[in-house]
Order: structure tokens, then sequence, then C-alpha cells
């Protein structure tokens, strides 16, 4: 039994059931996406709700029945479909429906539409990890079956979130992102000069058809932001959305609650062709680093993608002393550009043992293919080979 005079545990149907201090007083590692104000606004504002398939069930610990002081917790998700994870489990949910069996609802620990590790089993400074992550692991499980889920999953996991869940007999699963990381650089020049003279000419020659092309780049950050500011990103993001014929996640609510509730942690840059803004893209910051999420355009310039998306935050984090960029998932042209491939890591579990036993076979296979593409990314690295 989890509740006991020491421990006492509780789902929640929305986030604002927890108090935000409480949940902020946990240990995320600056991690901006996993505030409570983040989490909250996706929840208000209608895109991670009941209604678009995230059906939030939130996981919390405290130390008394009077849940006076939260020891632990973790965001979790009923989910009715496998859109925004970014953890691709549509095949297993196929072979799921072939087989004459459904595998939704499952149950998902992750920031909805959001690719970047982090903890998911969120716990206080003074607490002992290896009492609470079994504790959390236990309650998520229950919760499970009470779902009727045929599955519950931990995504973009940290090291040892891993270890803790492994434990427990989850089965991982490996993926690759692009970040970069700040080797005490004092300025983007400093940057390029470890790179080979190749990669420093195509950085070079990508940036000069940007300002040849007449284009200034604005850096608007917390309190500067402004409604117009706002208003052209949302219009980037909507026509990347239908650029791509994806799917709009996040509605203009959630970019007017960004604006109210949480622009101390968003960073744009803005790309004006005279007096005309015409392409940007959407920073997060916190704990020591930036998280490029969205970008968009009115037009196509040559080379504005990566300045806007890559070049320009990297200087932004030299500037501002930022230990690492990451830029979101996928993407080998990113390598470069001098974003090195970084392993990140899920956590499965599958109620149907037949079903697991296929999964835990194609995961092994699949982990030895993520081995040898990670030697290949390795040896085209942007770096120059002497440092």
């Amino acid at each position: 039994m989890l509740n006991s005079p020491a421990m006492y545990a509780a789902v929640v149907e929305r986030i604002d059931h927890i108090a935000a201090g409480a949940w902020n007083s946990l240990s995320s590692g600056g991690n901006p996406f996993l505030r409570h104000e983040f989490l909250h606004g996706l929840e208000t504002t209608g895109c991670a709700a009941v209604a678009t398939g995230w059906e939030p069930c939130h996981l919390a610990l405290y130390a008394d029945s009077a849940q006076t002081r939260l020891l632990a917790a973790a965001p979790l998700y009923c989910k009715h479909h496998s859109y925004g994870e970014y953890v691709f489990d549509w095949a297993w949910a196929d072979a799921y429906r072939r087989a004459g069996l459904s595998y939704y609802p499952k149950l998902v620990s992750a920031v909805p539409f959001t690719p970047v590790t982090g903890n998911r089993m969120l716990l206080h400074p003074q607490t002992e990890a290896d009492r609470l992550y079994p504790a959390l692991l236990q309650l998520a499980m229950d919760q499970a079956a009470n779902a009727g889920a045929s599955s519950l999953h931990w995504l973009f996991t940290t090291a040892d979130e891993n270890r803790a869940i492994q434990a427990q007999g989850f089965m991982t699963r490996i993926g690759n992102q692009f970040h970069w990381h700040n080797a005490g650089y004092d300025s983007f020049e400093h940057y390029l000069s470890r790179l080979t003279a190749k990669r420093r000419k195509q950085i070079r020659r990508e940036r000069r058809r940007v300002s040849d092309a007449g284009i200034v780049m604005d850096i608007v950050a917390g309190t500067a932001l402004e409604p117009g500011h706002w208003d052209a990103m949302y219009r980037f993001y909507r026509s990347t959305v239908a650029n791509h014929g994806a799917i709009a996640y996040l509605n203009r609510e959630f970019f007017d609650y960004l604006a109210d509730r949480f622009a101390e942690h968003v960073v744009l840059m803005l790309a004006r062709d005279g007096g005309r803004t015409v392409a940007g893209s959407l920073n997060f910051v916190g704990g020591g680093a930036m998280y490029g999420r969205y970008w968009g355009a009115d037009d196509y310039y040559d080379g504005l993608h990566f300045e806007a998306c890559y070049y320009r935050p990297i200087e932004y984090c030299i500037d501002q002393g930022m230990a690492a960029f990451e830029a979101g998932a996928q993407g080998e042209h990113k390598l470069s550009r001098g974003l090195l491939p970084q392993a990140t890591y899920s956590q499965h579990w599958l109620r149907d043992t037949d079903f697991a036993a296929a999964v835990a076979d194609f995961l092994q296979r699949e982990s030895s293919h993520m081995d040898l593409y990670a030697r290949s990314l390795a040896e085209h690295s942007p770096f120059r080979r002497e440092l």
C-alpha cells in the first residue's frame, strides 16, 4: 500500500490541483517545460486536455493525508492516440489493432509536444530517490490498471530515472537528437575557430547570404516582448504547420498565455526585411540552457532558417554564458553546423506479455542499429580532429 502514515498518494485530473509552489519546489534541473506554469498553460488553454486526447492524470506523493508537503510528482497523461510524443509507437499500435486488441488508452509520462530530456519523476531535494522512485512507479502502474491501459511509457528520461525504471523491468528505447554545447567560447568567431575549414566557410557563407539580402535579426526576450511579436510568432508557427501538413498542437490562447505567464522563459529570434517582420524562431530558456521549439517564415530567404534556428541562438548562448542549446528533434543537417549527436531514452511497459516479448526483440535490434548510426555520425564531426 502506498498510502501510509509516512506517505500519501494521489492522482489528479488537473495540474492546478497541485499547488504551483509545491510543484516548482521539486527538482527539475531548471527545465522550463517542467514548471507548473508551462504544464498548466497547456491544460488551461485546451492544448493538452481530454478533448485533444491528452487526459491529465498526474501523480503526487505527499508526506501525509493532509497533503501539506509534496514529496514527489510526475506529469502523466492517459492517451487515446500517439500524436505529439516524438517517440513513435504507431507500429506497435497497428500490430495491436491487427491482432484484434486495443492499444489505446495508454499512459504516457511526458511534456506534451516537447521532445526535451528532463526529469519525469520530480523529487523534493530533501527526499530519498531510492524510496520515492519505486513509489511513483508503483503509483503509475496502479493508475495503468485503473485506466485499463495497454501500456505505460516514460519519454525523454534522465540517466538516474533510466536506472530506476529499468530496475522495474521496463524496456529501454534509444533515440537521437543534436545538441550544441558551450566549450567556454567567448564569441561566435571563437566557436567557429574550433570547426573544420570546410564548415567555417559553409557557416560564414550562409550567414552572409542573410545579411546580403538585407535581413536584420532582432532578439526579443522576456518583458521586452510585445503583442505584435506574439502575433508574428503565432503566424509563423501556423505557416510551418500548414506548409508541412502537420498538426497545430498549440492554439492562439496558449501563445497569449505564454505572453502573460511565461514570457521570462521566452526568447524570440525575429527577422526583419525593411519594416516587415518576415520570420522568427521561438526559443525557451531555463537551467542554463536554451531550447529551440518552433520556426516559421512568410517568405523564403536563402539561409534564413539556419540563421534564426541555429546560428543566432548559438551566438545568444555564448553571449549569455549558457551551457547548451537543444534544437529539437531529428535533423542530420544540424551536425555540420556544430550540433552533435546526443542519445535520448524512453522506457516502456506493455501489459500483453506476447507483445512485450515482440517489442523487446524489436528494441534490441533497433538499439544495435542506433549504435551503428551514432558511430557513423561521430565520424562526420564538424570539429577539427586535433581538438
